[in-house]
């Protein structure tokens, strides 16, 4: 495949990386051939503090000694300020990390590569240390999704079926009560008919019990997906906003929907009518509660996140702790199928530019992504303990509460679809969802685009300090004039740069575009 590649201003200099030290980085020589090397891979998420992780790696490692004379450890960036702290720890020139998870719609996979956090990966070097890893992505066709100026900058997770888009989940009994048809709502106004019915009948609840962390722009963001035909362009942010976005109507076309049209406007007086109801906390702009316990609880009728944390999560913990619940899903785009397939790269693993033992980090990512036991350990746990295998699904443990026992270890970048089992806690009609969202859910067209953000970076952050003013009020109704806070917002937003942004993306758009027509 003929590729443009875009390139940021950004070079190795910046981080204070010699060319020599990263030369150096890809020699093979080990501290102590004798003695075990340990590699370290970065992960997201909390670290687990049950024991169980510890358990698991000990069970890990003694297969990796003699498999590769090696050892795992884990590195967490734990999700608070987790953008700041994983962009921090990449570019801090820390040796102690090797394998990084990463991905290029959210972990900043091209920037991070442009500023020389990743070792790029040779031919030579892939098919020699993770020859069965190099076979099935050569396969596939996709190292090109991989490649910045030519050279691969990291493994994706491009064998595994997900789809992380983002919806409302809810409680299909409540929803019969509410008078809707088998409990389905089908449009994302009709929640107010549901909210409603809750206020009144279960004094207990809040409608939708939300934290700040829990998605400050759902309210805005659900709606004007499910009524314009615009999604937003990837791998811009403008601090934890994605403001600029394309329409499957002029997919070539750089535009914005806080900027352009009566659908941000639409939402917020929606939001606006839900938060005088009681729909959330008064205090939700400032909450940080576990708002999804509050759902299993019986206490909020309904919580926000994306398909597959429904199906492996949220339908098994409420069958389990609300009997008769009938959990649901309503996502977003529904109502006009506005929905796009994840990328190849939404996981992805990369080798840290300052590794040094790259050749053995991916020895044994190779491992852990292709032996059937190793994947089982790092991704399942021990069996009997973590886990137990009913009828050829797997399952877990009687007690067994995945909110204080998950094993934790949130291995998203290198997951196979033919070492993941069905699961007993999965929503039996998986397969059925999964369908329903392949007959609806297009290919997303910018996967090989890669932005020029070297002149605009300082202004997206100018972008982000505005809209981090607006959003989050915008999003829980808090504004009594939506209509003059949106143009008080699109002001300080042009003032601070928005029309250069926006032709710098569409200059990147265009030339792009000369290799890879849009339909």
């Amino acid at each position: 495949m003929k590729r443009r590649i875009l390139k940021a201003g950004a070079v190795i200099a910046t981080l204070g990386i010699g060319m020599t030290m990263l030369a150096g980085c890809t020699a093979s020589g080990e501290d102590d051939p004798s003695k075990p090397t340990k590699i370290t891979m970065l992960v997201l998420g909390d670290k687990p503090t049950n024991g169980r992780l510890e358990a698991m790696l000990k069970k890990l490692n003694a297969n990796l000694k003699k498999q590769a004379n090696a050892t795992l450890d884990l590195f967490y960036v734990e999700w608070a300020d987790w953008q700041t702290q994983y962009n921090v720890q990449l570019l801090s020139g820390d040796d102690k990390v090797d394998l990084i998870t990463t991905a290029t719609d959210w972990l900043f996979g091209w920037e991070n590569a442009e500023k020389g956090a990743f070792l790029p990966l040779s031919e030579d070097m892939l098919k020699a240390n993770a020859p069965k890893t190099w076979a099935q992505v050569e396969k596939s066709g996709d190292w090109d999704l991989t490649k910045l100026d030519g050279k691969i900058q990291f493994i994706p997770e491009d064998d595994y079926t997900q789809y992380t888009n983002h919806g409302f989940f809810y409680r299909g009994d409540w929803a019969k009560e509410a008078g809707f048809a088998d409990g389905t709502i089908t449009t994302f106004e009709d929640f107010t008919k549901y909210f409603q019915w809750i206020k009144k009948n279960k004094p207990e609840a809040y409608p939708w019990d939300v934290a700040s962390t829990g998605g400050n722009d759902a309210v805005l963001t659900g709606y004007l997906q499910g009524h314009t035909d615009q999604m937003p362009l990837q791998g811009v942010s403008a601090g934890n906003y994605a403001p600029f976005t394309t329409s499957e109507s002029d997919p070539g076309e750089v535009t914005s929907w806080y900027m352009e049209g009566d659908e941000l406007e639409q939402a917020a007086e929606l939001a606006k009518e839900w938060n005088k109801l009681g729909v959330w906390r008064e205090d939700a702009l400032n909450y940080d509660g576990d708002t999804r316990e509050e759902f299993y609880s019986g206490l909020s009728g309904t919580d926000q996140h994306h398909t597959q944390t429904f199906i492996g999560q949220i339908w098994n913990n409420m069958t389990t702790k609300q009997p008769g619940s009938e959990p649901k899903m309503f996502y977003w785009g529904q109502e006009n199928g506005n929905l796009y397939k994840d990328i190849k790269t939404h996981g992805a693993m990369a080798v840290s530019a300052n590794s040094k033992h790259p050749e053995k980090a991916l020895q044994v990512y190779d491992l852990i992504r292709n032996d059937k036991a190793d994947y089982d350990l790092l991704n399942f746990g021990i069996e009997g303990t973590d886990y137990v295998m009913k009828d050829g699904k797997l399952g877990y443990p009687e007690g067994y509460d995945a909110s204080k026992d998950s094993l934790g270890s949130n291995f998203w970048a290198g997951r196979r679809d033919e070492f993941e089992p069905a699961k007993v806690t999965d929503d039996p009609d998986r397969d059925k969802i999964y369908g329903a969202l392949d007959k609806v859910a297009r290919d997303y067209p910018y996967s090989t685009l890669i932005i020029d953000k070297s002149s605009i970076d300082p202004t997206l952050a100018a972008m982000g300090a505005v809209l981090s003013e607006y959003i989050p009020q915008l999003n829980y109704g808090k504004f009594d004039d939506p209509a003059k806070a949106i143009k008080e917002m699109r002001q300080k937003l042009k003032d601070a740069g928005y029309e250069d942004v926006r032709a710098s993306l569409q200059k990147d758009v265009d030339a792009w575009a000369k290799d890879h027509p849009l339909k």
